[in-house]
Parts: C-alpha cells; structure tokens; sequence
C-alpha cells in the first residue's frame, strides 16, 4: 500500500470512528437523529454550518474553475458573504419559530407557517430533488480525490463505493450528531491544507502572487477579466443574487438551525463565517497556480487541476494528507445531505399520508431511507456527468424558489397565501425544468436583447416567474386566507 492510500485509509476510518462513537450515551429519538435534541452551542454550529458550506465543490470545484473559467470563479467568493449577512436576520425568526412548534425538517416549517400538508408535501419533492445532485456532487469530488490522491491504484467507482458504506453506517448510527464530531477534523484539515496550498504554489512556482498573475495574463491574455457577454458581469451579479438567496433554503442548511440551543448562535456565526470565507481565496490561488504547470485540462477534467498540481509537486505522503482532507470534505456534507433527505421523506411525505405515525415508527423509515437514497446517489454519481460547479449551480435553481414563501411567511399571518406560495414555487420549478431541459437560455430565446438581460442566470428568470405568480395568486386569495388564517388551529409538528 503507497503512502497517500495508507493516510487516506486512515481519514477514512477515522471518520467511520468518530460518527458511530458520537452516539454514546444517547437514545437516538428523530428529535435526536435529525437536529441534535436542539443542543448544539456556537461552535458545533458554526461547524456544522461550515461542513456544508465547505465541501468539494470547495476543494475542486472552486480550484477547477479558477483553472478552467478564471474571473467568473469569483462568484463563489462573492455570495456566502451576502448569504451570512441574510442569516444575521432570516436564521434567529426561522430558529424560534421551529423551537417553539417542535420542528425537525424545513419542510414542517412551510406546513405550519402555512397550515397546510400540500405545500409541505411539495416543499419535500422540491427539496430531496435539489439535493440529489448536491449529493451526487459530493460523491463525484469523493471518487476523483481518492483515486487522483491513491495514484490511479483506486478506482473512482471503487472509491465511491467504499466511501458511501461508511458514510451510510454512521448516518444511521449517529444521525447529526456524527456530522458534527467529524467536521470538527474536517475543517481543521481543510483549512491547513487550502492555505498551505494558496500560499506555497504561487511561491514555488511564480515567485509570488503578482508574478503568476501577470504570467496567466501573458499566456491567456483577458483570462483574469469577466467577458463582455456569457459569465459577464450580469451573469456574476445575478449568479451570486441567486445563490445568496438559495444558501439557507438547502433543507440540510435550514435543518442545522434548528440545532442551535439559542438564537445568539445565529448573530455569532454571522460575523465569523465572513472571515471563513476567505479561505476560497486560497483555493483559487491554487487552480490559477496549475495553469501553467497542468495544462491541457478541459471541461470536467479541470476539477482535477488541484490533485493534479499537487502530484505534480509534493510526495505520496502529502498527496496522502491533500487527499485525506479532501475525503472528509465530501463526507460531512454528504452525511447532512443523507439525513436531511431521509428525514424529509418520512417526517413530510410518509407522514402526511400516514398521520397516525408515531415519531419512533417515523425515525426507523428516515433510518432505513438512508441507504436507498445513497443507492440512487451512487447509480447517478457512476453515470457520466457534468463538472461540479454545474451541478450544484443546478440545485440552486431548484432551492432558491422556496426562498420568497419563506421569507413572506415571517410575519405573524404569512404576507402570501398558500395558495400563492405553492403557485410561486411550482411556477419557478416548472420554469427551471424548461430551462434546463431545453438547454434554453435569455440569449437564445432574446437574441436581440442587451447582454444585461440575456445573461442573466437562469434561476434568477425563474424566481422573476416565481414572484409574479406568487403576488398574483395571493392578492386573488387573500381575504378569505386571513379569515381562516385566524380561525384555525396550528398542527403539532407531527401532523
């Protein structure tokens, strides 16, 4: 066994250890399993949050297309900033809210705020459909870490596999509870690893940041600048307006508030992740430092350009520790991913047509979906597929149209109806499936229109189609909503 496979190995076991002993001493209720018993202090979840955030579309996708795209790879700087700002103020409403009604999924939020089953039904639909690519992207970045860090000795599909099994086992063993243990060492490691990265190519190669630029610039001339059309500044703009919006609507990321023990928790991390976020920009350092020194890597390939110049560069025993670090970056997310889609299915789609399910009947199905959902996402992971930035791109799409019902719905009688909320969301996911189906875009549909229009992203035309459709359903049904608004009774989390 080479060096880099025995350190992977051993990150591997070390995270199947600390998910199954992150169980000890409690009884794994689906309060328990899913949101930690709402426990969980400033730093877990700040950990936790930063275990989603954090994940190889971090690791590869943001070198891969600092590599590949160049300037457009800003976008990924640009909107976790705008995103923890929201959450100074969407995340404490949201986290009293499901405290107080007992809440476990972000599915029973739209139910109760609503009062309604259908659109909590629909809420889960949209939600488990976005995160099977987000889940899929994990385990894509998982099988090209530890086969490009094993030197080729393990396949991709070997890789997966393997990977997939521990992290079922400890899912189901430990719930968010294992998540949170393991993103303890996730980060530490990331973080070591993102800034020895940025900072030591760039030195070991150029002789400094502003010698690899300008040598980028001379080799790739307009490399380093958003183009006049396509990922153009209104493309930037409204990619990171979309993806601001989208970030605390992932129903793993929504999920996590409810782990807070108090809304404090919320404010805190606000002003931390900002800081966190800069370590993207050592990512970056890293796939525009493996321009010159990996050429030749187009399309998905440029996702590998980070192993690739650490190959290139460092012994086995690194390469082993880079990989390792990159291994944990797909598994804690993919764990939250894995509890957040089983606990959506049984708590708001079994439930909804099975009201007399008891919460230990409940628990057991999200316990035993667990392994289906992983299937699925390891059938759909072994199919040729897209980079990894468009895959997660397209859950956006999908996630950022529940945005508008759920900040409509803070207010004490929610400002859109219903009836609005589920016309809104259906209108913007109908509109994202067109788009992405077709392969439809502004500038095809509008060829003579400005740049500023034709470039926008697609998900932000959606949620456009989203608001009309909202705003128009819930003026039409307004009165009569109020009136029964006031009239009937909130259902208990179960129902």
């Amino acid at each position: 066994m080479s060096a880099a496979l025995a350190v992977i190995a051993a990150f591997l076991l070390l995270s199947l250890l600390l998910g199954v002993l992150a169980r000890r001493g409690r009884t794994m209720s689906l309060e328990q399993w899913s949101v930690g018993g709402r426990g969980f202090g400033t730093i877990f979840v700040f950990l936790l949050m930063a275990g989603e955030i954090y994940t190889t579309f971090t690791f590869l996708g943001g070198s891969g297309w600092a590599y590949g795209k160049g300037a457009p790879a800003f976008y990924i700087l640009c909107y976790g900033a705008v995103a923890y700002a929201l959450s100074y103020f969407l995340l404490p409403a949201v986290w009293r809210y499901a405290t107080e009604h007992h809440l476990v999924s972000q599915a029973d939020f739209f139910v109760h705020k609503y009062r309604s089953r259908a659109l909590g039904v629909l809420v889960s639909l949209v939600s488990v459909v976005a995160l099977v690519p987000y889940l899929v992207l994990q385990l894509k970045g998982l099988g090209i870490i530890v086969s490009e860090a094993s030197y080729g000795t393990i396949a991709p599909a070997t890789a997966v596999w393997l990977s997939t099994a521990a992290l079922v086992l400890y899912v189901i063993v430990s719930g968010v509870h294992g998540s949170a243990w393991t993103a303890l060492v996730k980060d530490v490691m990331i973080l070591g690893v993102a800034v020895f990265l940025g900072l030591y190519l760039p030195l070991h190669f150029y002789g400094g940041f502003q010698p690899m630029f300008e040598a980028i610039e001379r080799a790739k001339p307009g490399f380093l600048t958003l183009p006049a059309t396509g990922m153009s500044p209104a493309w930037l703009v409204s990619t990171v307006l979309l993806t601001a919006l989208g970030f605390y609507m992932w129903p793993h990321t929504f999920g996590s508030a409810y782990t807070a023990r108090s809304e404090g928790v919320f404010r805190r991390n606000a002003v931390i992740m900002p800081l966190y976020q800069l370590v993207l920009l050592f990512v970056f350092f890293t796939g525009f430092a493996a321009i010159l020194q990996v050429p030749g890597l187009a399309g998905a390939d440029a996702d590998l350009s980070l192993l690739r110049v650490s190959k290139a560069t460092f012994s086995p025993l690194v390469v082993g520790i880079i990989g390792g670090a990159g291994l944990l970056t797909a598994l804690v997310p993919g764990s939250m991913l894995l509890v957040s889609a089983a606990t959506i299915l049984a708590q708001n789609v079994y439930r909804a047509a099975v009201p007399s399910a008891d919460d230990r009947i409940v628990a057991t199905l999200a316990k035993a979906l667990v392994p289906i959902i992983a299937l699925v996402s390891v059938w759909l992971t072994l199919r040729p597929g897209n980079a990894i930035v468009p895959l997660l791109l397209m859950g956006y799409n999908l996630v950022t149209q529940l945005f508008p019902a759920v900040v409509l719905s803070l207010t004490r009688v929610p400002l859109a109806t219903r009836a609005g909320a589920i016309a809104g969301i259906l209108a913007g996911e109908a509109t994202v499936a067109y788009l992405t189906l077709t392969g439809a875009t502004m500038a095809r549909l509008f060829p003579s229109w400005p740049a500023a229009i034709t470039d926008l992203n697609v998900g932000i035309v959606a949620l456009i189609v989203n608001l009309g459709a909202l705003t128009a359903v819930s003026l039409a049904t307004r009165r009569s909503f109020v009136a029964e608004f006031g009239a009937e009774p909130v259902p208990a989390a179960g129902d």
